[in-house]
């Protein structure tokens, strides 16, 4: 209100000021001193009341949704809204860093060759023993399973059967291993690692019938040599069932690699899916030179799922206790205590504010991977005023482009994936399986930045920053991403799933790093050099920040090691289950 009053002050005076000169025009020509006064000072006032910024952009996604469910607005939240001193700009800043590359990352690259003791599968597969798994969950989190069925295939000397992925859960999905990745490469690439066959053979003309069994999460070799083999050796042929994350972190160097020649080379996606996806990034990169790619994860199920509250009232309440009624066996939730762990997603806006803190202007081109968003247009609107130029699969390419994909959730997301990929800048809006696979993707070739929200301490920066200016919140964002860019050595070896940080199969050029006046990092990484690393992390990064806060390490906020679903696509219009398990919505 008081920023109308001014603005409408400034255009009287400039329209007083012209009125006064069609009165004293004759004097003014008899003074021509007098008139280049006058002159310039209209034009100063002119410009000042027409040029002048637009208004900046207040958060407004909170009370709108209040308001609109009903909900009381306190009269001093609205009144802190309007005096606070927190005005976004429509620049990201300069930040003494470049944002679409990290500075340290030709230092580094992917190596997933096997070494001269791995044995090969012409020396070690028997002949008559078959392994076959069921992969459960959505497309990437089948992909972790699939990854890991061939590290448990040649574990066991066994020859694997090409995965079969999961039909008939929340996903809904009837795309089978073929149509979804190119099945000949798959077989072809990993020839000499293990022995893959497109089905089972016959014995006296009938299929051979699996003995189906399941392994333990997190299953070892030792595990898979004690509670596998056994049963091999005794049936010949095993299927294993709820095939995701049933495999350990913990593996030898040439298991881990093996893990990443499958992951990062041999799941090719069909060629379908890759020429819509190379369009999809055609046109992105059309538009602009850079752009960042956003795995939003703001759909109703995973909101429901999560046990948080976005500030929507007795309305959202409601929606989200009903589709959290679904799992029996889902704990009762403490909204403020997960918000305050980390374990909530960020909103939309939240998101947006984070980027343009980390230095992204109204100018960036966003492309958003995300299902139906819960609120719709009115949840995204505070994000699409930070970022206007917002794009998704939906408005880069028409209904009849994307109609061979747009009914099946897993080919959905496969597109998503490839755009995601081959951004400048990913962004994550959670720890879940597309996220993790694209990070530790993102970190193999190359180290591109991949944004993932430390959202344990941007939750307090966000409840507190209508109190704070701008420059002071931006600074802090910085600061409390320190670690969370994608920049190489950021994660304490040992931490996280393999899939996100697949430091077994990341080699470091030291020859370069020498050359470059930088110390190389120790093969074992100490706890010592870790910390030494992210204090140059920091240094190299915060040139520009000015608060001084301790950097603590986030990166176990995620020790349940929950997820969500994988593509929000297949919850539109797909199949509505009664209960449905929690190791099909969530992976551990």
């Amino acid at each position: 209100m008081k920023k109308k009053k001014r603005e409408t002050k400034r255009r009287n005076i400039v329209a007083a000021m012209l009125h006064w000169i069609l009165f004293t025009r004759h004097y003014l020509l008899r003074f021509p001193l007098l008139s280049a006064i006058f002159g310039f000072l209209i034009v100063f006032f002119a410009a000042f009341a027409f040029l002048s910024p637009l208004p900046p952009i207040i958060n407004q996604h909170h009370h709108s949704l209040q308001l609109k469910n009903g909900a009381k607005v306190d009269e001093s939240t609205s009144l802190r809204t309007e005096t606070s001193p927190f005005r976004v700009p429509r620049s990201g800043g300069r930040l003494g860093r470049h944002l679409w590359s990290s500075r340290l990352s030709k230092f580094f690259y992917g190596c997933s060759n096997a070494s001269d003791s791995f044995q090969t599968a012409d020396l070690k597969t028997k002949s008559n023993q078959y392994l076959l798994i069921a992969t459960s969950g959505g497309l990437n989190q089948q992909r972790t399973g699939i990854t890991d069925g061939v590290v448990a295939a040649y574990i066991l000397n066994a020859t694997l059967v090409v995965p079969k992925l999961d039909q008939k859960s929340f996903w809904n999905d009837s795309s089978d291993f073929a149509e979804i990745f190119d099945v000949d490469w798959f077989i072809s690439f990993l020839s000499k690692d293990v022995t893959i066959i497109k089905q089972l053979p016959t014995k006296g003309g009938k299929v051979l019938t699996p003995y189906r069994t399941r392994v333990p999460r997190k299953c070892t070799p030792t595990c898979y040599m004690n509670k596998v083999l056994p049963v091999l050796n005794k049936k010949h042929v095993v299927q294993l069932g709820k095939f995701d994350y049933r495999l350990s972190n913990k593996l030898s160097p040439d298991l881990q690699k093996l893990r990443c020649r499958v992951n990062y080379h041999a799941l090719k996606f069909t060629d379908s899916i890759l020429e819509m996806g190379k369009k999809l990034v055609q046109r992105m990169r059309m538009k602009s030179e850079h752009f960042i790619a956003l795995h939003l994860r703001f759909e109703p199920d995973m909101l429901a799922f999560s046990g948080c509250y976005f500030g929507g009232g007795v309305k959202e309440s409601m929606e989200l206790g009903e589709i959290r009624r679904r799992w029996k066996s889902l704990h009762a939730s403490n909204p403020d205590k997960e918000r305050r762990q980390g374990r909530c997603p960020l909103t939309p806006e939240e998101v947006g504010l984070m980027l343009r803190a980390l230095g992204f202007g109204s100018d960036v081109h966003l492309y958003v991977a995300s299902g139906e968003v819960y609120g719709g247009e009115e949840t995204l609107a505070p994000l699409k005023a930070l970022f206007p130029n917002f794009h998704s699969k939906e408005t880069l390419v028409s209904k009849r482009e994307l109609a061979p994909f747009s009914s099946f959730s897993s080919r959905m997301a496969a597109l998503d994936f490839i755009v995601c990929d081959e951004s400048d800048v990913f962004s994550t809006n959670n720890n879940g399986n597309m996220a993790k696979i694209l990070a530790g993707r993102r970190r193999y070739f190359g180290h591109k930045p991949t944004i993932r929200p430390n959202a344990k301490k941007l939750y307090k920066l966000f409840m507190s920053r209508h109190n704070k200016t701008w420059e002071e919140f931006a600074s802090r964002v910085r600061t409390h991403q320190i670690g969370f860019m994608g920049e190489p050595n950021e994660t304490k070896p040992g931490r996280g799933e393999f899939h996100e940080n697949p430091s077994s199969c990341i080699c470091e050029d030291s020859v370069s790093k020498a050359g470059a006046g930088l110390s190389p990092t120790p093969q074992n990484l100490t706890l010592e050099g870790y910390k030494n690393g992210r204090e140059n992390i920091k240094r190299n990064e915060t040139s520009d920040v000015t608060d001084e806060h301790s950097i603590e390490d986030e990166h176990d906020q995620d020790a349940s090691d929950m997820d969500y679903v994988d593509n929000g696509s297949a919850v539109q219009g797909k199949g509505q289950p009664g209960e449905m398990l929690l190791e099909e919505f969530f992976s551990d």
